[in-house]
């Protein structure tokens, strides 16, 4: 009698690490192919991408610093993917949550000490991605409009009211470029290297900053929220059976909101690390497709906080790793190392479950546990 795989549950090992895993090796395997067709040693390429992404301090203090943003934005997708909802407005929440920061940096930073300062900074950048986030979330909740349509036009337009108040509003007064005045100095977060300095740690100079150690606190919170919190019970219990859930007390559309509002909070926190942590002042194109990167490293992350971190790190690693490859090798263009990224993406996104069967049945050949279907 043959087994419907998709109903054997698995082993969070095998689920969270094994099956990713495998999908990476295949995206690049497939990688390897196109570079060998072109007449690149693809063992040769892998070395300089992973020297460019970890061979000096430098090149680590930009891969984590690639990793703080897909953190921010994985945990987003994640939060509302276990409501069953799809957030791709993370770019126009990580938008708005500048424009959050900006405002409340022009407009207070000659007046408040640091302690101040940065965590309002931090409060504004949440608060604005939340409230992004909401007008999307109430749409879907009370009028059924697709959470996927709206936060689609919901970035653009972010970007729009972004581009009329840089380039009418808050441009710093005399100059072209579509940019705010450099905030006080007492509200830039401080870089890695200096934070390191003051243990006597030497590295070098990189925009890598000490957001990264609030993306992973960021990390454990969405753990303890989704998984050991009453709350994230019922988040859950919503995003697998929305029928049960209101059978069981629990309100579908208030577990929409307060979801989408925590995700447009964790988007926000993009500039946290871009405005507070690097250029210190408001400027266009500020996410650079972060928003877009974060679906995939929720995909390949499983939705858990540990996956995510790996996720990021993985495209942390092509995004420095790549720049350097690019550099190195002349016929390995930037459009091939986005070429990579997309293929990890199709294997880890669309392909995902494409091994499982397979797993399972090795899972189930070698280990003493019967092949029992849920009801």
């Amino acid at each position: 009698m043959s087994i419907n795989t998709s109903n054997i549950a698995l082993p969070g090992w095998l689920e969270i690490v094994v099956i990713p895993v495998l999908n990476i090796l295949l995206a690049l395997i497939s990688a390897g192919l196109i570079m060998l067709a072109i007449g690149v040693n693809p063992v040769e390429a892998v070395g300089i991408m992973i020297y460019g992404a970890f061979g000096y301090d430098e090149a680590i203090g930009y891969t984590l610093y690639y990793t703080t943003n897909f953190i921010f934005t994985g945990l987003a997708v994640a939060v509302a993917f276990h409501a069953n909802l799809f957030n791709i407005g993370g770019e126009g929440q990580a938008y708005i949550g500048g424009l959050g920061v900006g405002v409340v940096f022009l407009t207070l930073d000659s007046y408040l000490p640091t302690l101040l300062l940065i965590p309002l900074g931090i409060a504004a950048a949440g608060l604005f991605g939340a409230a992004w986030a909401f007008i999307p979330a109430w749409l879907q909740a009370h009028r059924g409009s697709h959470i996927v349509i709206t936060t689609i036009m919901f970035n653009f337009i972010a970007a729009s009211i972004m581009v009329y108040l840089l380039v009418n509003v808050l441009i710093k007064p005399g100059q072209m470029s579509p940019e705010s005045r450099l905030f006080d100095e007492g509200a830039w977060l401080p870089f890695m290297h200096e934070f390191l300095a003051r243990f006597g740690f030497e590295v070098s100079r990189s925009p890598l900053n000490v957001s990264l150690f609030f993306a992973l606190i960021c990390c454990l919170f969405v753990w303890i929220y989704i998984w050991r919190t009453r709350w994230g019970y019922e988040l859950r219990t919503s995003g697998y059976s929305e029928s049960a859930a209101r059978y069981a007390g629990i309100q579908p559309k208030t577990i929409i909101i307060s979801a989408m509002c925590i995700s447009g909070a964790l988007a926000g926190f993009v500039a946290v690390n871009e405005i507070m942590g690097v250029h210190h002042r408001l400027l266009l194109n500020f996410t650079a497709g972060y928003g877009f990167t974060g679906i995939a490293v929720s995909l390949m992350g499983r939705n858990h906080p540990v996956g995510i971190i790996v996720a990021s790190l993985l495209f942390g690693i092509l995004y420095q790793g790549g720049a350097e490859l690019a550099f190195e090798i002349p016929k390995i263009t930037r459009e091939m190392v986005v070429a990579i990224q997309g293929l990890i993406i199709l294997f880890s996104g669309a392909l995902a479950l494409m091994l499982r069967p397979w797993v399972v049945h090795i899972y189930l050949k070698f280990s003493s546990v019967d092949a029992v279907e849920p009801v």
